[in-house]
């Protein structure tokens, strides 16, 4: 995806981060160079590299969070918060990056940023032509083991961990007919809580006005009635939900030896949920139960997924929350062009797809 125009980006300039990685304890001279990572999509971020004179690190990752003054989704504010959750919940379970350092009071730049380590390699989409089919499907295994350990992990409640949704969403999801209370407070099972995600960011639709490819209402509608499958959630699971081959980094133990999982990265999307609601992500506009690497490793490693008509139905109704969240978003990010224009018409084909299976299968019985 092309960021040049992505409204979020902050570039600091070199006194600001120089200070920046002052506050976490990092000497200003010991950087001997900084690269910003282009393909975040969010975020601003910056790969440093430190001098061999560094006494813990020899390179750490700057995360910048947008401008809190520039228009995002709902469910997109204070996420660096959950991202800093997220890594202190997976440490030890997968490779993940260390917090050298959190600063959420906007004194030293009016934003939230991260100081993390950097881990080694290079994402998996970026490698993809380097790696064969029989290397493809030990790694996917290896992923499936990962994950796994993830959804080990357990939550105090459904939803978002960041912050209840605020405000200023409920007064729009007022005027779009949805229920006054949705994003007020944590509801208290897993299917309140999503269906209160898919109303807010229909809700982030309506206010951006992003164009959809059913009616709002409709939308509302069909996944509302298709929801009584997920009353069978009854324990909020940790669920990065963005776990795509860009957010999983890849390398080499030794020059010429086969290539290892070593980072999954950017968890600022992470929610306590359904651990199913993993798998969507994961098979980006794929089908999940043809991975049979990855499901090998996820069940090898205490993962549970059987697929019967119950499972899918989960499946779909996630699969329209992020087919959601990937045409509303690129309203207030700026993207614009023909390639994004294509990919929306993939996207809102997909999604019209899904909703008509839902409304094909009717309520659950």
């Amino acid at each position: 995806m092309n960021n040049l125009h992505n409204l979020h980006k902050r570039r600091p300039g070199e006194r600001q981060f120089h200070r920046m990685l002052a506050a976490a304890g990092v000497d200003p001279g010991l950087v001997r160079s900084r690269t910003e990572l282009e393909d975040a999509t969010f975020n601003t971020v910056y790969r440093v590299r430190l001098s061999e004179d560094a006494p813990r690190y020899s390179g750490l990752v700057l995360k910048i969070a947008p401008d809190p003054a520039q228009p995002t989704l709902s469910y997109e504010r204070g996420i660096m918060r959950t991202e800093g959750l997220f890594y202190a919940a997976a440490a030890g379970r997968a490779p993940v990056p260390e917090v050298v350092y959190a600063d959420f009071s906007r004194e030293l730049i009016d934003t939230d940023f991260l100081v993390l380590t950097d881990l080694p390699g290079a994402n998996w989409s970026a490698t993809r032509e380097r790696i064969g089919d029989d290397e493809r499907a030990g790694l996917r295994g290896e992923l499936g083991s990962l994950v796994a350990a993830l959804h080990e992990v357990t939550g105090p409640a459904f939803g978002y961990p960041q912050t209840a949704q605020l405000p200023e969403a409920a007064r729009v999801l007022r005027t779009a007919g949805a229920p006054e209370a949705a994003s007020l407070a944590p509801p208290p099972g897993w299917r309140a809580a999503f269906l209160a995600m898919v109303d807010t960011v229909l809700a982030d639709a309506a206010a951006f006005g992003a164009p959809l490819p059913e009616p709002a209402e409709r939308i509302r509608e069909t996944v509302h009635a298709a929801a009584d499958p997920l009353d069978a959630v009854t324990t909020p699971v940790l669920v990065h939900f963005d776990l795509w081959d860009g957010n999983i980094l890849v390398d080499r133990a030794a020059p010429d030896g086969p290539h290892r999982i070593s980072g999954l990265i950017d968890g600022e999307r992470a929610f306590w949920g359904d651990p199913l609601a993993e798998l969507v992500s994961l098979a980006l506009f794929e089908d999940i139960e043809r991975d049979g690497a990855f499901l090998d490793g996820y069940r090898s490693a205490g993962g549970r997924v059987d697929f019967d008509a119950e499972t899918r139905r989960r499946l779909a109704l996630y699969r329209c929350y992020l087919y959601l969240i990937m045409l509303v978003e690129v309203v207030p990010r700026g993207f614009s062009g023909p390639e994004q224009e294509a990919r929306d018409r993939h996207v809102s084909g997909l999604l019209r797809a899904e909703l008509a299976a839902l409304g094909r299968a009717g309520p659950a019985s």
